[in-house]
């Protein structure tokens, strides 16, 4: 059987707002595990399907300190899709990310605890 990508883990100080927020950005829905995980999980496939990846957004008691080491990307459609994502993302309480990233056509943002991601151009 072939690896296949079931998770990925975001840590935030606080849950429940970076949870609610990957929900909302994903069209998904939340269901939380325990206290101080919010699980993030597609409507459609279930795991074992290759497409049933999940977001846990885990409570951690310590601030970032370094930048992230992984960063979620989302794939546009087209110039107005991207555009239509990108201010949609920002009313959902996303915020401008500086990575270094200089004049590129894809827009980096950070979700309300700071994780940066990046909304791709149309390829």
């Amino acid at each position: 059987m072939a690896l296949q990508l079931f998770q990925v883990n975001l840590k935030a100080r606080e849950d429940s707002e970076p949870g609610r927020f990957w929900a909302e950005a994903l069209d998904w829905n939340v269901s939380s595990e325990e206290p101080g995980v919010t699980n993030v999980k597609s409507a459609g496939p279930a795991w074992p399907d290759p497409a049933a990846v999940c977001v846990d957004v885990v409570t951690v008691p310590d601030p970032e300190t370094v930048r992230d080491r992984v960063r979620i990307e989302l794939a546009t459609t087209s110039a107005g899709h991207h555009t239509e994502l990108v201010a949609r993302l920002m009313e959902l309480g996303a915020t401008p990310a500086n990575v270094g990233q200089g004049d590129v056509p894809w827009k980096v943002l950070a979700d309300p605890e700071g994780n940066e991601f990046c909304v791709l151009a149309p390829a």
